[in-house]
């Protein structure tokens, strides 16, 4: 099968909520993104919260999309117009809340949820005469997406990037960049099986920086609770973002430099709460680029659909998928590679000729969406997979976490000045750096090199996202966080400690394992 690269343009649209700007400010924004796509010929979507069918300027500006090119879905956060819709009792204290409480399905019961649902794509076939087939959001409950795929169907589903803290709620230690498909009882964690996943492929939203986004932000003197920042290809960032020409350059040049397995992603535009002025440069220079570089075959803009419906056709289970950075936009000295599989992820880092594993999460079917059976009560939420090394959360005390490489007889952290990638196989490859080579499998790491090494993770701080260590022997770890057990095995290596993992013949080979 041939590679893709593809970019899906995805703006979405509020018609009332609290961020500065006029109402006519942010219709501005969204005529300028049609006539900016118009004029480079590109195709993409627009995704609508209930209260844009209340806006006949809206309503006039979806009516007018050529089909051909465009495609509509629904925006999914729960505000005044749609609770109130459905039969329900708005909570908020203005017509838009970003809470979790009010503003996200969770904050409902299921019989609630179902009736939103309900009313919202009543009301999309009422407008437009069909049901919507893509549908976004920042972050759904499990029920919701599996009742709306039941009931409607669905071509494609997107969802946040990785988060820890940054709007107030997290998502941590899924699956990055790219697509996946869900697992029925926990939507955040990609499915092993056929038999529990849901059919509806999941993409990651608004493009992060494969070196900053993960720890953007981190102070390893601080012990206050984690959150990020943001640097993404949302237009609306200029300093480095999609907004700053340097790094958008940098960021195509990285991201579809075709070392993707499976098929290269990202997804562009902007929701339009910041207003014209807020994304004008980053746009006026993010889609003439992306129409140069499909005139040029290295990339093809699509509509969020289209990229659903072909990725149902071509693979049956979630595929393996890279992202990689020789350097980033400022500093040639930092490299990261970025592995997921329906097993985990994980992101090897280079940093002033330092390598080592930066993140290593488990993804596991069996999880529970927190929200299932619950009413979230709170403000914020938290979803979350399986760590097993943490280089943002865990480290604190001064300490940067990560599985750090050294050499077995001097002690010293095994360099490197950059890596090469290698495609290997159907969902594996391989990091040669130097010194040291990875080899990333469907369901496991090796470690390669010509003198023994040891291999320690490092803990700066234990106080939330740290997994407990129930037991381990020279060949196992076993560990448990969410109620789930999960493990480490070592087909070549021996743990010295629950911490420490020491070569064999320069080899370590690791396999994820379940209980």
């Amino acid at each position: 099968m041939t590679k893709r690269q593809i970019v899906n343009i995805v703006n979405f649209i509020r018609a009332v909520e609290r961020y500065p700007g006029t109402d006519e400010d942010k219709r501005e924004a969204v005529r300028n993104q049609i006539r900016l796509m118009d004029e480079y010929g590109l195709k993409g979507t627009f995704l609508i919260l209930y209260d844009v069918f209340e806006d006949a300027e809206y309503m006039r500006l979806m009516r007018s999309l050529d089909p051909e090119r465009y495609e509509i879905g629904i925006w999914f956060e729960i505000e005044k117009y749609l609770c109130e819709a459905s039969g329900l009792v708005w909570r908020g204290k203005t017509q838009w809340e970003q809470y979790c409480d009010t503003g996200y399905p969770m904050g409902y019961t299921k019989d609630e949820r179902k009736r939103i649902v309900d009313e919202f794509f009543r009301r999309f076939k009422a407008e437009f005469g069909y049901y919507p087939r893509v549908f976004g959001t920042w972050f759904s409950d499990s029920f919701t997406l599996r009742y709306i795929c039941e009931t409607y169907g669905l071509d494609a589903a997107c969802n946040c990037k990785e988060q820890y803290g940054t709007d107030g709620y997290t998502l941590w230690g899924g699956y990055c960049a790219q697509g996946y498909y869900p697992a029925s009882k926990n939507i955040f964690m990609p499915a092993q099986t056929e038999a529990e996943q849901l059919g509806v492929p999941m993409f990651r939203m608004l493009g992060s920086d494969p070196i900053y986004q993960y720890d953007l932000g981190l102070d390893v003197n601080s012990d206050s609770r984690r959150a990020q920042k943001v640097i993404t290809l949302e237009p609306a960032y200029d300093d480095r973002g999609g907004g700053c020409p340097e790094w958008t350059d940098w960021y195509f040049k990285e991201n579809y430099n075709g070392e993707c397995l499976s098929f290269g992603y990202a997804q562009a535009g902007q929701e339009n709460c910041f207003c014209w002025s807020g994304m004008k440069k980053g746009l006026e220079y993010q889609f003439p680029k992306i129409a140069a570089l499909q005139k040029e075959g290295v990339l093809v803009a699509e509509r969020l659909g289209e990229t659903g419906r072909w990725y149902k056709e071509n693979y049956p289970l979630t595929p393996a998928s890279a992202v990689t950075a020789h350097g980033a936009f400022d500093d040639p000295r930092k490299s990261s590679l970025w592995y997921n599989s329906r097993f985990f992820r994980t992101n090897i880092y280079i940093e002033d000729g330092e390598v080592w594993i930066r993140d290593l999460h488990v993804f596991d079917e069996r999880a529970a969406d927190p929200f299932e059976n619950t009413v979230c009560s709170d403000k914020a939420a938290t979803y979350e997979t399986l760590p097993v090394a943490d280089g943002f959360v865990l480290s604190g005390h001064g300490v940067r976490s990560g599985l750090y490489l050294y050499d077995a007889a001097s002690g010293e952290k095994i360099r490197s000045e950059g890596f090469s990638f290698t495609e290997t196989a159907a969902n594996e490859c391989e990091a040669d750096c130097g010194d040291i080579l990875f080899r990333l499998l469907e369901n496991g790491v090796e470690m390669r090199r010509g003198k023994e090494f040891v291999l320690r993770n490092v803990i700066g701080r234990t106080e939330e996202h740290c997994p407990s260590v129930l037991s381990y022997n020279e060949k196992e770890l076993r560990f448990a966080y969410l109620g789930l057990e999960y493990g480490v095995r070592l087909t070549a290596g021996k743990f010295v400690d629950p911490l420490t993992v020491r070569s064999e013949k320069g080899k370590v080979r690791a396999e994820i394992v379940k209980y």
